[in-house]
């Protein structure tokens, strides 16, 4: 893939899964402005990227508000002259089970996920409309998101927000040649080195570089960052220009593509449907097939 001439925004990019996004984009030739919280973190990627011969500037910020987004625009319009991909990938955690769960942690989550990506893709949109040559804003997404997931009701409700978000972008600008896709990674991070099942996984591979088994890489789909990069660059290609309103897992050995929510069973009645009318057919009908959630439990 050839960026060259492109410029991306990449948020949370300092370390983790945005260092790999950060830096896969640059090698393929995009300028690219860093974006994290930690000052050193976010000027240790920029050195990383400028050592391996791309051009990189980091912006720090943390977002979630309007002047965040139009901070990291500018950054990139000042410094580049334009701004052609928005990966939103800045995140926080504060997992806690619904009745622990306090207004704090669920705002902190929202703003930081779900209001963050929606002022930094708005800001992108803007500017990319206002320059009239397209766009890709590209967002991350979580299983998570898709499937509900124990302790995360903040997390798992900004991710299907996310989700819900770019299908509506998709539809909103299309005229302006502008995708809108979710990536929903799953990588050796430091939130997944918190996992009993991946902990001695990722320490080992920390240590001295054991690769991951292919009960992870494929049964599980989990890998590494770097492992997830090249979907954001595919889909920061012209190659994914008419690759919109999607939600594309990516971990390890495996790529997928997850279904959008849609209406799997129906039934009619005349007159409508009272209470017990309802429990006299859901059984047998509407709920004869449940749908499962939460995220299935790794068999390795």
């Amino acid at each position: 893939m050839d960026l060259s001439g492109k410029v991306a925004v990449v948020t949370g990019s300092g370390r983790g899964l945005g260092l790999a996004y950060a830096r896969a984009l640059a090698a393929a030739g995009a300028s690219v402005v860093v974006n994290d919280v930690d000052a050193q973190a976010a000027e240790a990627a920029v050195k990383q990227i400028t050592e391996d011969g791309g051009r990189a500037v980091a912006e720090v910020v943390a977002v979630g508000t309007g002047e965040a987004a139009d901070a990291l625009v500018n950054r990139a319009v000042n410094e580049f002259g334009r701004l052609d991909v928005m990966v939103t990938n800045a995140g926080v955690l504060r997992d806690r089970v619904l009745w622990k769960m306090s207004d704090d942690d669920f705002d902190t989550v929202q703003h930081v996920h779900l209001r963050g990506t929606f002022t930094c893709a708005r800001a992108a949109a803007i500017r990319m409309r206002e320059q009239g040559e397209g766009g890709r804003i590209i967002v991350a997404g979580s299983p998570a998101g898709q499937r509900g997931n124990f302790g995360q009701t903040n997390y798992a409700a900004a991710k299907a927000g996310i989700a819900a978000m770019v299908r509506t972008w998709a539809m909103e600008l299309a005229k302006a040649g502008i995708t809108a896709n979710t990536v929903v990674p799953n990588a050796a991070t430091e939130m997944t080195k918190t996992m009993p099942l991946f902990a001695p996984y990722i320490e080992r591979y920390e240590k001295d570089g054991t690769p991951f088994p292919d009960s992870l890489r494929k049964g599980v789909a989990f890998g590494t960052a770097e492992d997830c990069a090249g979907l954001v660059v595919f889909l920061a290609s012209d190659a994914a220009k008419d690759v919109t309103g999607q939600c594309v897992g990516i971990g390890g050995d495996k790529l997928s593509l997850w279904s959008h929510p849609q209406e799997i069973s129906a039934a009619y009645t005349d007159g409508g449907w009272s209470a017990d009318a309802i429990a006299a057919v859901w059984p047998t009908s509407v709920g004869r097939l449940p749908e499962t959630y939460g995220i299935p439990a790794p068999q390795l």
